[in-house]
């Protein structure tokens, strides 16, 4: 069993104890369902860097990344560093991340928010809604054509953009559907964590135009970005990089200008 099986099986026990103590009702009374969600493809449209910043206390690739940073000082700071969105790791097991997160980010800048989770169920997205997401990530390697397609009309139903997650041609072709926003290419193997922008070069032009193009992973240089931006490359996820240095948001806010110059 690799890292992926093993994190979606645990999300599945995680999701029948959720499942006990809170009901999709519950979820809907909380102030944030009913709010009106940011666009992250129009920031990323509008956008010279198209940096989407994240914050990521560790990975089961890297471990501890940082345990000290507190999400409420990360989103102020993204905020004032100019980038596009901000994508938030809600899972603790493996990345020592919670919903508290999420809805702290929400309370404290209004940058588009990513919930980065390994959704593998509706109750989840209607969670994202509920504790502040405006979009949601959904990953082709643990998903049925089928499943995409539910999940990513129940996300534009309640005003969720979708980023669809995929590592190669086969998940690409098997994903592609009106019903999402974003395709974002994973420059990191889930299965081995090798990384290589290849893939994200590779991919982009099977990519229709419709689609902001994102990479993700393995981007922590100005030159990795110049190197995608002229493959249709509109959007760039940087977690690592920002994450590892004692102020992310200044960190971010140097990366920004440095490209943009």
């Amino acid at each position: 069993m690799n890292i992926l099986d093993k994190i979606v099986a645990d999300k599945h026990q995680e999701l029948i104890l959720k499942k006990e103590m809170f009901t999709v009702k519950m979820l809907e009374k909380i102030p944030f369902f009913e709010r009106n969600t940011f666009s992250l493809t129009n920031n990323l449209q509008n956008s010279t860097s198209g940096i989407i910043a994240e914050f990521k206390r560790r990975s089961p690739s890297k471990s501890i990344i940082n345990n000290t940073a507190l999400v409420e000082d990360i989103a102020i700071g993204y905020e004032d560093a100019g980038v596009c969105g901000m994508s938030v790791l809600t899972d603790e097991i493996y990345f020592g991340g919670t919903l508290d997160d999420l809805i702290t980010a929400r309370q404290n800048c209004t940058l588009p928010i990513l919930r980065k989770e390994f959704i593998i169920d509706d109750f989840q997205i209607i969670e994202a809604k509920a504790f502040g997401a405006d979009v949601i990530l959904l990953i082709a390697a643990i998903l049925t054509k089928a499943e995409i397609k539910r999940f990513s009309e129940l996300a534009k139903s309640l005003d969720l953009e979708v980023l669809l997650e995929v590592h190669n041609e086969e998940e690409l072709h098997k994903s592609l559907m009106p019903s999402l926003d974003m395709i974002g290419v994973n420059n990191r193997n889930l299965k081995t964590f090798e990384v290589s922008l290849k893939t994200s070069k590779t991919l982009s032009s099977l990519i229709p135009d419709k689609f902001i193009k994102v990479s993700e992973s393995g981007i922590s240089s100005i030159e990795a970005i110049k190197e995608l931006q002229p493959y249709g490359y509109q959007g760039f996820l940087i977690g690592e990089n920002f994450m590892k240095t004692k102020n992310p948001g200044k960190s971010a806010k140097e990366f920004i200008k440095t490209l943009e110059r």
